[in-house]
């Protein structure tokens, strides 16, 4: 038996029917500041309602919405579409899945690379292995 998804005592399906402002609620204080000040971008929110219909009218392929907006907390209407959020360099693809609401975006697109360690060459000083491979 699968255990279905709550977010603080709610569903998915009575969270995807609340406002931001009622959603807000149930997130803790800083994503609810950032909610209640700022709300979603007018220009994702557009986004995300005509990704959500197309999802609805059963595209498979859709494309990742792409955004530099990593401080954007995720809302349930953002559940099961992709995004293209980006990292400094370049877009890195994040699907949305109901454990992520509450958070932030860019919490799920890393912007540093983890180091690897190299070996150094002829002449190279000890401190010169700690060079990032490709």
């Amino acid at each position: 038996m699968v255990r279905e998804f709550t977010f603080r005592g709610k569903t998915l399906d009575e969270l995807m029917k609340m406002s931001y402002q009622e959603f807000a609620q149930l997130c803790n204080a800083r994503a609810r500041r950032s909610l209640l000040r700022r709300g979603v971008d007018k220009k994702l929110e557009k986004n995300i309602m005509l990704a959500r219909k197309k999802l609805e009218e059963g595209v498979k392929d859709l494309k990742p919405i792409r955004t530099h907006k990593r401080d954007t907390v995720i809302v349930p209407q953002m559940v099961g579409l992709k995004f293209g959020v980006y990292n400094g360099k370049e877009f890195v693809v994040v699907e949305v899945t109901p454990e992520m609401l509450g958070h932030y975006l860019g919490e799920f697109a890393l912007t540093r690379k983890k180091l690897k360690h190299g070996k150094a060459g002829i002449g190279a000083t000890r401190s010169s292995t700690a060079i990032a491979r490709k």
